[in-house]
């Protein structure tokens, strides 16, 4: 669905990267990691079609990203924040019709089959029973869940999302990654892509998921989360010892160095940890 080729991002002509290059397909979960300012979101921008790129790049079902128009665009990739403040107190499916605009004509208003379709989603995601609740009054957790279904009744094939789980609790982080999970890989409901970014690589090997791990604005290594997320690549771009381990569930998890940095040099990135799968 969505094809980037040696990519430049950036701000007119100040570049934050370059040299990107990616591919997502329906069922696949992409997620991006790297330090704040590494260029992550001047990369969603970008994917999106609200910064142009500086060099290379981007094709959307097999064709380039600058040659679509917006409501096109938004037809096929689903974008959901990782914060929604409403200005007013509109209720959970009315939030959710919101994403049925791309498939309506100028001025037209949603119908009876684009009220079935944004029920449908809500019922997917499990929170059928909030259609009628304020949006604004609904618990951290729950208003991501329905900025989720909104991009499902967008009915996008490509769903980009934010750190979707930024500001969540633990229990809330659990229920929203659950989710996207499902959506990758629910091929009865239709199944879609995903690239989302987070700061917590353990979500990377939660969601099974392939990593693009980003710092300074390139790619320093790509590939399924167990083969990229090592000991070296993580301490490398971030700046720190990281250890990563398997618990007796077979999970891996990351475990940073809390030591002070203060003396100690970052540990240099070596060729094994930037192999591109």
């Amino acid at each position: 669905m969505l094809e980037v080729r040696d990519l430049a991002i950036g701000y007119g002509a100040m570049r934050i990267g370059a040299g990107l290059g990616l591919r997502v397909a329906r069922g696949e979960i992409l997620c991006l990691l790297g330090p704040n300012g590494c260029g992550k979101t001047t990369l969603f921008r970008t994917l999106l079609g609200l910064l142009p790129a500086l060099a290379g790049e981007v094709r959307l079902e097999g064709r380039p990203l600058a040659a679509q128009g917006r409501a096109e665009i938004a037809r096929a990739i689903a974008y959901v924040p990782q914060a929604h403040a409403p200005p007013f107190p509109f209720e959970a499916l009315e939030v959710v019709l919101m994403g049925r605009t791309a498939r309506l004509g100028t001025f037209a208003q949603p119908g009876q089959r684009d009220r079935a379709i944004a029920r449908a989603a809500m019922d997917r995601l499990g929170i059928g029973d909030l259609a009628a609740r304020d949006y604004s009054r609904l618990s951290g957790g729950q208003r991501q869940l329905v900025l989720i279904a909104r991009a499902l009744a967008q009915e996008a094939a490509l769903i980009v999302m934010d750190e979707p789980t930024a500001s969540l609790d633990f229990g809330n982080q659990a229920q929203v990654l659950a989710q996207i999970r499902m959506l990758a890989r629910d091929a009865a409901s239709g199944s879609c892509g995903v690239i989302l970014s987070t700061h917590d690589p353990d979500q990377a090997f939660a969601l099974e998921a392939r990593v693009l791990l980003m710092a300074h604005g390139g790619c320093r290594a790509q590939g399924m989360a167990d083969e990229v997320l090592t000991d070296a690549a993580l301490s490398a771009v971030y700046g720190l010892p990281v250890s990563v381990e398997r618990t007796s569930s077979g999970r891996r998890v990351c475990l940073p160095s809390l030591a002070a940095p203060a003396a100690q040099s970052a540990p240099t990135m070596t060729s094994d940890a930037l192999t591109i799968a």
